[in-house]
This record gives C-alpha cells, structure tokens and sequence, in this order.
C-alpha cells in the first residue's frame, strides 16, 4: 500500500480548507436568508459615494491651467455660460438627469478555409557512375529514379458567429462627485426599484463636460466618458438563477 506524498496532502489539506469555507459561507448566506424569509428584500441606506470602500478620485490627463482674468464693474461672471443664473451641474453635489439609451446590436459571422498540398521528389539517375553503389548503401532493389518522394497535405477550416442584441432605456439621477481641474464633472447615480420580493439595481457613474449638459439638466447617456452602467437585481429570483457556492467553489478548484 503507497503512503501518500506530502504534495499530495497538501493538495488534499487546500482542497479541504477550500471546502470547509465554501460550507462556511453557504451557511452564512443560508442563514441570512433564512431571517429574511417572508420579507422583503431590505433597500441599501443611502451614502456617500466617496465614502465608499474602495472609491479612488478619478484622475484624468489634464492640460496646462490657464490663468483667470477678472473685470471690474462688469457684468459677466467667469465661467458662466450666460447672464442669468445658470441652474445646470456644475459643482460636487450638484444633480443631474442621465438618460439611459443603451440599444446594442452586433452580427459577426467569420467564415476560414485553407488548403495546401506539397509534392516532392528526387531521382538520381546518374551519379558519376557510381549509381550502381546504391545497393550497397540502400535496401535492395533500390534505384535512382524515384529515389526519394515527399508529400504532405494539410487543410483547414474555422467558422465564427456572434450575435447578440441589447436594450436599456431608463432615466436616472446622478450626483457630481468631483470636478476636474479642466471643468469636466465626475457623476455617480444609483437607483434602487423593489417589485415584489425583487430589487433592480442601476448604477451609472462616468466624466461628463458641463457643456454636454442641456438646459433641463439633462445629459445623455453616450455623452459620458469612461462610461460604468451596471444593471442587475437581487432577490428570490436571482438566488434561483445563481448556482450555489460549493458548485462555484467546484467549478474553479476541479481541473476537469
């Protein structure tokens, strides 16, 4: 009976450690739903965004700043846009309507062929009149003519197809986060609908220019840079649509 080496063990140790933690968690989610039966899903509070683990400034390439020139006894304010009051985002906390138009669609149908045949061949017919020798040196009954023969074929073929087709349309409000030092805003928005004993998420968050921002305060959604949407739920029909967490844990872990 082999005894098991110590790679073996400790494959055996991780892989157990691995599995106690995903029975671990489970349990955990297990028991949080478990509370939570017959209720609801609870809302999330609403909160800074940049106090937010994990939030980092954005940072941006910036060009040269330009100095500021003041007027006196004039009637134009710097940096305005117009005369009057301008009630547009323009500073951190400011809101703004982002209209979501999100309608992708893509068909990519690649189609490859390739096909190649190599002929070869090589007599020796006369060789100083040594032709005769080629007994000696090759199997019997050798001779120059069709000494050596080469043939290869190879051929090829690959076919590819993508489609695929997407729809997002929504509004949603946004907050401006931060501003840049050449005047572009930093927006972030997240909407919470609760439908049953289901929540939808939308969180939207990019760099927009103030000059994109319409008179309604309004901007549109393909006018934000570094664009993030993200759209999901989370509920009784998203917990029977995700495979349980030992299964993922499986999934990653098994090499087969």
């Amino acid at each position: 009976m082999t005894r098991p080496t110590a790679s073996s063990a400790h494959i055996a140790a991780r892989l157990g450690s691995l599995a106690l933690m995903g029975i671990g968690l489970s349990a955990c989610s297990s028991l949080d739903r478990l509370a939570n039966v017959g209720k609801a899903p609870s809302l999330s509070a609403i909160e800074n965004p940049t106090a937010q683990p994990g939030y980092r400034p954005v940072q941006m390439p910036m060009p040269a700043p330009k100095p500021m020139s003041y007027q006196a006894n004039s009637l134009w304010r710097t940096g305005s846009r117009a005369f009057f009051k301008d009630q547009r985002a323009q500073q951190v906390g400011d809101l703004l309507t982002v209209r979501v138009r999100i309608t992708d669609k893509a068909a990519i149908d690649n189609t490859t062929s390739r096909k190649r045949t190599n002929d070869e061949g090589l007599d020796v017919e006369g060789f100083f009149g040594q032709e005769d020798r080629l007994n000696k040196i090759f199997a019997k009954g050798a001779t120059g003519k069709g000494l050596v023969d080469l043939g290869s074929t190879s051929s090829s073929k690959g076919e590819g197809t993508v489609k695929r087709s997407e729809q997002l349309v929504t509004d949603i409000a946004a907050v401006v986060t931060q501003v840049l030092p050449n005047g572009n805003l930093v927006i972030e928005g997240k909407q919470e609908v609760r439908v049953n004993f289901e929540v939808r998420e939308l969180v939207v968050a990019g760099v927009v220019r103030p000059e994109d921002i319409e008179a309604g305060n309004q901007i549109d959604s393909t006018k934000i840079a570094q664009q993030r949407i993200a759209y999901g739920g989370r509920g009784q029909i998203t917990d029977v649509q995700q495979p349980r967490l030992g299964q993922q844990v499986l999934d990653i872990v098994l090499p087969f």
